[in-house]
């Protein structure tokens, strides 16, 4: 085959997604994470039953990305909605897409309990350990030391507690089918992410119960770090504290 048809087939658009741009700023995973995830409903073939369900955060307006059925949660409910949408029509595949503030601060409750009742749903859990669409400020998953808007000197252990580990904890509950942890700062770690995410949806589609795929993703313009910085960033420090891999793998 040759290399310009290697190239149109390689960056084709998925079929999946719409032709709408996305809004993430340049560098950012978010936009990543969305062509993996449209790339896998299109493996699968389940696009025709696929429902998104958007956050409130930097993929607020995943559902128009995306060329399956969609619907807006209100900010941390998104596990919530998902779990209503299942058990309305078991037939559905439903995917949440949210960040740590969405899903690791306000919408805590319904995160852990969903998946310790085991619904059957696929949870993407974007992890850039910081508030990218309001303003950068401080998330659950900020790093002891790292500074933001709300906490310009570092986030302090000692007053405002340590990162969040959102894997681990879902990973000690009994019901979960799949948890993992996986990141994107390389061409190996994409490789190994977008595994992950299939995985997850395929046990869905076989009907095996709850899956969380937390990514390690980067915020260059909420880090203030160019991109290139930001991913050696994640490589050399942040999976110090967010190690990559499968926590729970019961399928």
């Amino acid at each position: 085959m040759p290399e310009t048809e290697t190239m149109t087939k390689v960056f084709a658009r998925p079929r999946s997604l719409t032709e709408k741009r996305f809004t993430y700023c340049p560098g950012c995973h978010h936009g990543l994470i969305t062509r993996i995830l449209g790339s896998t409903i299109d493996k699968l073939g389940i696009q025709e039953r696929t429902v998104v369900v958007a956050p409130v955060g930097c993929a607020v307006f995943a559902y128009e990305w995306f060329r399956c059925d969609g619907i807006q949660a209100a900010h941390g409910r998104a596990a919530a909605v998902a779990t209503g949408l299942k058990r309305a029509n078991p037939e559905l595949v439903v995917l949440s897409y949210q960040g740590d503030g969405d899903l690791a601060a306000i919408g805590t409750a319904e995160t852990v309990h969903a998946a310790n009742r085991g619904e059957a749903i696929t949870v993407i859990f974007v992890n850039n350990q910081i508030y990218g669409m309001t303003g950068g400020q401080m998330a659950p998953t900020t790093l002891d030391g790292q500074p933001t808007t709300s906490s310009p000197q570092g986030r302090d252990p000692a007053t405002m507690g340590h990162p969040l580990r959102v894997a681990e904890m879902i990973a000690a509950l009994e019901a979960p089918m799949y948890v993992t942890r996986q990141s994107l700062y390389d061409a190996k770690h994409i490789t190994q992410a977008t595994k992950a995410v299939e995985k997850a949806l395929r046990y869905q589609v076989e009907r095996r119960g709850y899956s969380l795929v937390e990514i390690v993703a980067n915020c260059p313009t909420g880090w203030k770090m160019p991109p290139v910085k930001a991913n050696e960033h994640i490589a050399a420090t942040v999976t110090g504290v967010f190690p990559l891999g499968d926590l729970v793998d019961r399928g």
